[in-house]
């Protein structure tokens, strides 16, 4: 490994790790603190008035990233990370603001979440190049229109971000689970932009880990959450993995059609499916796992996940 991105790590979980308890201090002397849900259980009320949106110490390895490599695709991919960042960001000052657990509505959301997306989608497609091809096995490839990828693309980009928006609901929970699939990313790019960003990106969240691990001291909040969504999934598109992103988002996919299927099933039948959506509040109230259990576990199976999609992107090439 290059000794530049050992250092790029290092550096990043160095500034991450000094600087988030004055972040902290400073979230909690503005009172910018999380409200929680009425319907939580009592372990989450106890969480009231945990500072919120230290995910922007995140934002400390774009320009980490940029400082070591800076390239027009490491600056591609500090500005899908501020992006969307500044949508969670709009979500948690209202809540934080105002407590109200709500935050900005989803429609206002989606409406920045695609607006972005497909003005980010262009800049790949004409100053990137970005083929319209969706990768298979050997070689084999499914070339298709640029409007429809366009379309595929952008809806599986901002569902995506929004699953692994729905995974930030327990101390460390995203960040267990999000580490993986930046090192998948790392393993498998043989661009040292994409190697460069993924390294800062697990320093930055093994920095944050520190603070953000049961009990959380601060809360990465939808300014972190989204960011991270936004950049793995953009990550995908460049690295042409689609085909593998049901494995290799298998979590996150599992807690956004939780919460899917919940409100289909109380629909029909006025029952709950789970004692709770996103799942992992499921795990909590029904079988009685702590929710250090439900991190360990979650994140070995995004490990698992992440080894999966490296073998048979082995053999996919």
């Amino acid at each position: 490994m290059d000794t530049s991105l050992l250092v790029a790590l290092s550096i990043s979980f160095v500034i991450v790790t000094l600087f988030t308890p004055v972040l902290i201090w400073g979230l909690r002397s503005l009172k910018l603190l999380q409200p929680i849900r009425v319907e939580l259980p009592a372990d989450h009320q106890a969480k009231r008035g945990t500072p919120l949106m230290a995910g922007l110490i995140l934002l400390t390895g774009v320009f980490t990233s940029v400082y070591f490599h800076p390239s027009p695709l490491v600056l591609f991919l500090g500005a899908t990370f501020v992006l969307f960042s500044l949508v969670g960001f709009m979500d948690d000052m209202k809540k934080a603001a105002f407590q109200d657990p709500s935050g900005i509505s989803g429609k206002t959301k989606l409406v920045f979440q695609f607006a972005f997306t497909i003005l980010l989608l262009y800049i790949l497609l004409t100053q990137f190049h970005l083929s319209s091809d969706i990768l298979l096995l050997h070689h084999l490839a499914i070339h298709l229109p640029v409007w429809v990828y366009l379309t595929l693309m952008m809806l599986f980009i901002v569902g995506s971000a929004n699953a692994i928006n729905f995974t930030d609901g327990l101390d460390g929970l995203l960040i267990n689970v999000s580490i993986p699939t930046y090192f998948f990313f790392f393993m498998i790019s043989d661009k040292t932009e994409i190697k460069t960003f993924s390294l800062v990106m697990i320093g930055c969240l093994l920095g944050l880990f520190l603070y953000n691990i049961y009990p959380a001291k601060a809360f990465m909040g939808d300014t972190g959450s989204l960011a991270i969504g936004g950049s793995l999934t953009f990550l995908a598109v460049i690295e042409k993995v689609e085909i593998l992103i049901p494995i290799l988002f298998s979590v996150y996919i599992a807690e956004q059609l939780s919460v899917i299927l919940q409100v289909w099933y109380y629909k029909r039948t006025k029952k709950r499916l789970f004692r709770m959506a996103p799942i992992h509040y499921h795990f909590s109230l029904k079988y009685g796992w702590s929710e250090n259990k439900i991190v360990i576990i979650f994140g070995f199976v995004s490990w698992i996940s992440a080894l999966i999609c490296w073998v048979l992107w082995k053999y996919m090439r």
